[in-house]
C-alpha cells in the first residue's frame, strides 16, 4: 500500500469556512426564537433549528472534505453520507434544547457540550467512513483525540454563546463576530480531524484511479451541496426575518402604540429581568379616562392613549421599557435602576401626564396616578412585583389620583384587610352580620322630629363594628351593593311598617343608593317589591341619591326617577355642591329635596363657606325644594341656618345614628315631650 498525500483548494476551504460560519449566524436567531415560545410552538422551532444548523455543520463538513484532493477520484457511500448528517442534527438538537431552558445547571451545561461535542466526532467520522475501496483510511490515533477535544471545546461555546446571545434579536455585530468565532472552531475540529486520517492505495489502482483534476461528477455533487446549503439558510433567514417583523410584531406589540404588550412583558422577565439585585417597576393608570370615551367618543380616547405613549416614551432613558398592558394601563420596567431613579422618574412620568393634551380641537386634561414597587425588596419575580405595584397604585387612586406612590408594608396591611373584608362581606348578609342604623332629621324651626336617614352598619363576627367608609367601597366594587340594597330596602319599609302600626313614629325614612343600583337597571322592582311586601305608603320612603348619579347617565337617570316618583317615591339629592357640577340639569331632575354637605356646614364659621350655604338654600327655593342641612353639630350652626331660610338637619347635635333598639327608646322618650309629627 502506498500512502497519498493531497492538497487543499483554498477556494473551497473558504467556502466551507463560510458555510460555517453562516450556520452559526441563523443557529443563533434561532436559539433566541426557541426560547422565547413553548408547548407545540416550541417542539416545532426546535426540529426546524436542530435540522437547520444540523444540515450546515454536515454541509460544512462535505464540502470540507471535497476541498482536498488525494490525484485520484474518491467515491462516497451514498447511504453513509446521508446517515452522518443524523449525528450533526442531533448534536444541534441538544445545542437548542439546553439554551432554551433557564437556570440550567452548570454540570448540565457540561455534559451537553459532552454529548454535542460527541455528535459532531461522529458525524465527522462518519463522514469519513463513508469513502469507499480502493482508498483506505486510518486515524492517527493522538491527533483524533485532539479533533475530538477541539469538537468538545466548540461545543462547550455554541452553548455559552447561545445562552448570551438569544435575547438579541435582529442583526447584531456581536451575533456576527460570534458567528466567525463559531465558524473557525467547527472548521478547526474538521480540520484537524483531515490531518488525523491517512490515506492509502495500492499502485496498480492508483494508476487506475489517477485523475488530473476535479472529476465532472464530484465537481456537480460539490455545487449541489452547496445550493442546497445556501437555499436552506436563505429560507431559514426569510422565515425568520418573517417571523421577527410581522408574526412577533403583532404578538408582542401593541397595535395602537407600538408599545411592547403583556405577552412580551412575560419574556422580558425570563430572560431580561432577574430582580435579585435591583430593579423596579412602575403600574400607571390614567386616570378618569372612561369619561373621555363615554365624551368624547373611544376614537378620541385611542387619541388619548397614543399620546401618553408618547409621553413615557420620552419620559424613560437607559434600559427602562414601557410596555402598554391594555386599556389605560401601562408599565415601566428596569432592571438595573434604584429606588432613587424609579422614584425620580415617578415623579417626572406624574409631571409630564399634567400638561394638557389637544384631541381633535379640545383640550384635554388627564393625570396619571402611579405605584412604584422595587426589586428584591418587595419581590424578585414578575408576579409579587406587579402585585406589590399594583396594591401602591391603588393606593394613589384611593389618596386622591395625580400622584405616585411607593410600595410599604403599611399598604401591604391594607390591602391584605381589603381582601380579608371582601371574602368576609360576600358572606355578611346570609349570616345576619348587617343591621342598619337610623339618624334623626329634625325641624329646628318646630323643633319636631321630620324623617330618619337609615344606615347600612356591618358587625363582623372578629372585627367588630366594620366603618362603611371601608366596606361600602367594597360592596360598590364587587356589585355586592345591589342584592345589600335589596335586602335593606325591605328591611327598612317593614321596620317603618312596625313602627306605625305600633304608633311609635310615622316619618318618612331615606336611603343612600349606589350607582351600581342604577346601572343595573333594577331600582324600581327593587322598591315596588319592598314596598309591596311591608305595604307601607310609598310617600314615607325616600331613596338619596348623589350628584355622580344624577350626572352618570342623565337620561337614565331621570327615567328611573320618575318611575319611581310615579309610585309615590320621595328623592332627595346627597352630598349637594360636592360632586359633578349638575346646576345645568338640576331643573331636570325629579327630586323633592337637596341635602347641604356636611363639609359645609363644619365650616360655616368662613364668610365663603357661608356663601355657599346661601346659593344652595336660594336655588332650592326658586326649584321649591326642600333642603336638609347635614353635620350639624353646634348652637351656632343652627342659629345661621335658621337665619338662612334653613331649618331642617340633620347631625350629632341631634341625634347620632342608632339601631333599632337604641332608636325606639329615643322615639318613646320624645313622645313623652311631644316631639314627634308626621312628614307631610
Amino acid at each position: 500500500m502506498n500512502h497519498m498525500h493531497g492538497h487543499y483548494n483554498e477556494w473551497i476551504v473558504a467556502l466551507s469556512f463560510l458555510i460555517a460560519a453562516a450556520a452559526s449566524y441563523s443557529a443563533f436567531d434561532l436559539a433566541g426564537k426557541i426560547s422565547r415560545v413553548s408547548g407545540r410552538a416550541r417542539t416545532v422551532w426546535l426540529s426546524i433549528g436542530s435540522f437547520i444548523m444540523g444540515a450546515g455543520i454536515w454541509s460544512m463538513h462535505f464540502v470540507g472534505m471535497m476541498a482536498f484532493h488525494l490525484g485520484v477520484n474518491v467515491q462516497y457511500n451514498i447511504w453513509t453520507t446521508a446517515a452522518s448528517m443524523v449525528f450533526s442534527i442531533g448534536a444541534s438538537f441538544v445545542a437548542f434544547r439546553v439554551t432554551s431552558l433557564t437556570n440550567i445547571p452548570y454540570w448540565r451545561r457540561i455534559l451537553a457540550g459532552l454529548y454535542m461535542g460527541v455528535g459532531i466526532v461522529g458525524m465527522h467520522y462518519t463522514g469519513m467512513s463513508a469513502i469507499q475501496k480502493p482508498v483506505i483510511v486510518s486515524y492517527n490515533a493522538s491527533m483524533v483525540g485532539v479533533s475530538a477535544a477541539i469538537a468538545v471545546g466548540a461545543s462547550y461555546a455554541a452553548l455559552f454563546l447561545f445562552g448570551k446571545l438569544r435575547s438579541v434579536q435582529g442583526f447584531s455585530y456581536w451575533k456576527l463576530i460570534c458567528s466567525f468565532v463559531m465558524g473557525f472552531a467547527v472548521c478547526g475540529m474538521h480540520y484537524t480531524g483531515m490531518l488525523a486520517t491517512n490515506f492509502h492505495m495500492s499502485a496498480s489502482d492508483m494508476a487506475a484511479h489517477h485523475v488530473a483534476g476535479d472529476s465532472p461528477p464530484q465537481f456537480l455533487m460539490l455545487i449541489t451541496v452547496v445550493m442546497a446549503t445556501f437555499l436552506i439558510l436563505a429560507i431559514s433567514a426569510g422565515v425568520m426575518f418573517f417571523d421577527r417583523t410581522v408574526l412577533e410584531r403583532m404578538a408582542y406589540y401593541d397595535a395602537l402604540t407600538g408599545l411592547l404588550n403583556r405577552h412580551r412583558l412575560l419574556y422580558y422577565f425570563e430572560t431580561s429581568f432577574s430582580g435579585k439585585e435591583t430593579g423596579f417597576l412602575l403600574f400607571l393608570d390614567l386616570d378618569r379616562f372612561k369619561n373621555v370615551n363615554d365624551t368624547l367618543g373611544h376614537d378620541a380616547g385611542d387619541i388619548v392613549i397614543k399620546a401618553t405613549a408618547e409621553r413615557l416614551k420620552q419620559a424613560v432613558s437607559g434600559d427602562q421599557t414601557v410596555f402598554r398592558l391594555g386599556g389605560d394601563e401601562f408599565l415601566v420596567a428596569s432592571a438595573k435602576g434604584s429606588k432613587e431613579e424609579a422614584l425620580e422618574l415617578a415623579a417626572n412620568i406624574v409631571r409630564m401626564l399634567r400638561k394638557p393634551m389637544d384631541v381633535e380641537g379640545s383640550e384635554i386634561h388627564l393625570t396619571i396616578s402611579v405605584g412604584v414597587s422595587l426589586a428584591p425588596e418587595h419581590g424578585s419575580d414578575r408576579t409579587a412585583l406587579l402585585k406589590t405595584a399594583d396594591m401602591a397604585l391603588y393606593q394613589a387612586k384611593e389618596l386622591g389620583r395625580n400622584q405616585y406612590r411607593l410600595f410599604d408594608e403599611e399598604i401591604d396591611r391594607q390591602y391584605i384587610r381589603k381582601m380579608e373584608l371582601e371574602r368576609d362581606l360576600r358572606k355578611a348578609l346570609a349570616n345576619g352580620e348587617l343591621f342598619v342604623c337610623y339618624q334623626p332629621k329634625w325641624d329646628a324651626k318646630e323643633n319636631r322630629l321630620i324623617g330618619l336617614e337609615a344606615l347600612m352598619r356591618w358587625r363582623h363576627p372578629e372585627l367588630g363594628l366594620i366603618s362603611p367608609v371601608e366596606f361600602i367601597p367594597i360592596a360598590e366594587e364587587t356589585g355586592l351593593i345591589v342584592p345589600m340594597t335589596r335586602w335593606m330596602l325591605r328591611d327598612v319599609c317593614a321596620q317603618n311598617r312596625n313602627w306605625q302600626k305600633r304608633r311609635m313614629a310615622n316619618v318618612r325614612v331615606s336611603v343612600n343608593m349606589s350607582i351600581r343600583v342604577f346601572e343595573r337597571g333594577a331600582l324600581v322592582q327593587m322598591v315596588h317589591d319592598a314596598l309591596e311586601s311591608s305595604d307601607l305608603e310609598p310617600s314615607l320612603l325616600e331613596l338619596e341619591i348623589t350628584e355622580s348619579i344624577a350626572m352618570q347617565d342623565v337620561a337614565d337617570t331621570v327615567d328611573q326617577l320618575q318611575q319611581l316618583r310615579a309610585l309615590g317615591v320621595h328623592v332627595s339629592m346627597d352630598d349637594f355642591g360636592t360632586g359633578y357640577s349638575s346646576l345645568g340639569s338640576l331643573d331636570e331632575l325629579p327630586i323633592d329635596v337637596l341635602k347641604i354637605d356636611q363639609s359645609f356646614v363644619r365650616q360655616s364659621a368662613m364668610e365663603s363657606k357661608q356663601a355657599i350655604i346661601s346659593t344652595i338654600i336660594a336655588i332650592a327655593g326658586h326649584l321649591k325644594l326642600q333642603v336638609v342641612a347635614e353635620g350639624v353639630e353646634t348652637q351656632e350652626q343652627i342659629e345661621f341656618l335658621l337665619s338662612r331660610g334653613c331649618s331642617i338637619m340633620q347631625g350629632y347635635y341631634y341625634g347620632k345614628p342608632m339601631d333599632t333598639k337604641s332608636l325606639e327608646q329615643w322615639l318613646i322618650d320624645h313622645q313623652a315631650s311631644g316631639n314627634l309629627m308626621r312628614v307631610k
